[in-house]
């Protein structure tokens, strides 16, 4: 049976919440953006005030009867109920926390015609500058000319980042999910399956189970083949097999349990059978994910996490390698996808604390000149007392 996410009271508490944070901004209105329809990294605000996801097959060209195929907006005024635009006919109340639902061959249209209809005027937080089209938002101003829409991308963002005690539940679900599904993909790189197989195994256990692989990575063999996330860039995964000895690396991505996010990642050797090495590489690559993660408590800022965790890749030696330079990082936090703060050095700011109730990741990327490369995640609920482990894969594969 379907039904609404969570309870309406779960609603109408983000409700308040974010209506706070656009007062304490100093605005009466905000107009949130959100992408749906097969993607999930941008869907987060809308369905985390109003559990709406659009089922559409995704960007559909523009034509004379339709516009911003699935795209979705609330239009939220201090003191009102959410007001949902969205891109499908006969809306399904039991799925939506809001009684107030328009829906549009055009949200753009939509929303700018309701704007006028309810006279707002002026300046209007916007949320959603960093996927939303330049061409959608040149109609929506020529639509909407007495507003000046400012950019408040994360207004929700930062209400969201403290998860309720609903949340936390969901993503105990997740840890589940992830968990078995990252042991079946490890399991066959291990035994040697292709690395098709090793992940539509993965991918059989975490649809069976309500979540959605949206990316799946690997990667086998050594020295430098190693280097990469993917083996295959296009699809994340490869035809070809791991051989005994081959290093072998896995990782699982995706909305794992009522949307939210999770993103394990495991190193380890085909066969069991590490060569010194290969050992020493992987288990350093795992102690400096291991003590970001045992640092992390409230109070503590995401720099010093990032500080951390530098300071021991220094000690244990290795280079950061190419995933490292894309992503010099050694953890953030998780929600509706990845968000803010990401602790690296030059990747958040020295004000972003951790706080209690958030869920966060712990990771990191090295590599050895003609050993190969590693990489390693973990995710967990940070609580008062310590954390608690979502994905519980092994970290080694080997006595």
């Amino acid at each position: 049976m379907t039904e609404l996410l969570f309870p309406r009271e779960e609603y109408e508490a983000r409700w308040e919440r974010v209506h706070a944070e656009l007062k304490k901004r100093g605005y009466t209105a905000a107009v949130i953006w959100s992408r749906g329809a097969g993607t999930y990294e941008r869907c987060a605000d809308v369905l985390y005030l109003t559990g709406y996801y659009s089922t559409h097959s995704g960007h559909e060209p523009d034509v004379p009867i339709w516009s911003a195929r699935s795209f979705a907006a609330v239009i939220l005024e201090l003191g009102e109920m959410p007001h949902l635009h969205m891109d499908e006919p006969e809306p399904r109340y039991e799925l939506i926390a809001t009684d107030r639902v328009d829906w549009h061959m055009d949200p753009v249209k939509g929303v700018a015609e309701e704007i006028a209809r309810r006279g707002i005027k002026g300046r209007v937080a916007f949320v959603g500058s960093d996927f939303f089209p330049v061409k959608y938002m040149r109609e929506l101003e020529a639509l909407a000319p007495n507003l000046f829409f400012a950019v408040e991308d994360d207004l929700v963002e930062v209400v969201r980042r403290i998860k309720s005690r609903r949340e936390l539940e969901a993503f105990r679900e997740g840890g589940e999910t992830v968990t078995l599904g990252l042991n079946a993909m490890m399991e066959g790189l291990i035994a040697g399956k292709p690395e098709r197989e090793a992940a539509a195994e993965a991918a059989r256990i975490v649809y069976a189970r309500g979540g959605v692989p949206t990316l799946m990575r690997c990667n086998h063999g050594k020295g430098r083949d190693m280097h990469y996330l993917a083996r295959e860039p296009l699809t994340g995964i490869a035809a070809d097999a791991p051989k005994p000895g081959d290093l072998v690396f896995g990782v699982l991505m995706g909305p794992m349990c009522k949307g939210y996010w999770f993103d394990g990642a495991r190193t380890t050797v085909c066969g069991r059978k590490p060569t010194r090495e290969q050992k020493e590489l992987i288990e350093d690559c795992g102690k400096i994910v291991e003590a970001v993660m045992n640092a992390t408590r409230p109070g503590i800022a995401a720099k010093e996490l990032a500080r951390i965790g530098q300071a021991l890749h220094d000690k244990v030696g290795g280079e950061r390698g190419v995933l490292g330079e894309q992503w010099p990082l050694f953890g953030h936090s998780n929600g509706l996808f990845f968000e803010h703060p990401l602790y690296g050095e030059h990747t958040c700011r020295d004000d972003d604390m951790i706080e209690a109730n958030m869920v966060c990741t712990s990771e990191t990327f090295m590599r050895r000149p003609g050993v190969g490369g590693a990489a390693f995640e973990q995710n967990y609920i940070v609580k008062a007392d310590g954390i608690e482990l979502l994905t519980r894969t092994p970290m080694y594969f080997w006595d």
